[in-house]
């Protein structure tokens, strides 16, 4: 399994995240909501530092990352993190 994020979703996240180099992103799973690949659950992220983590990918200064406890969620799949204009937020595509 692998993170993508284009660098659009990069730049949202820098500006509005208020990202700085060597800042972290966790990409975790959290109940509600709904995905593709789960009912009743949704993916959620915040910035702190990783603990265990299963997947990373760092971009443009940050590392954007899944913790092992939360790699169940994908089951098998991609993450691709993306921007949408309409929202103004980042979207989520399973691969």
């Amino acid at each position: 399994m692998e993170i993508k994020i284009t660098d659009k979703a990069v730049q949202w996240f820098k500006q509005e995240m208020e990202l700085n180099e060597g800042d972290f992103i966790r990409f975790f799973v959290r109940y509600g909501g709904s995905s593709p690949l789960h009912e009743g659950f949704s993916l959620g992220m915040n910035k702190e530092e990783p603990m265990d983590p299963a997947v990373t990918v760092h971009k443009d200064g940050c590392q954007y990352f899944i913790e092992e406890r939360d790699i169940w969620y994908f089951n098998g799949h991609n993450l691709l993190v993306d921007y949408d204009e309409k929202t103004d937020g980042p979207i989520y595509r399973y691969e």
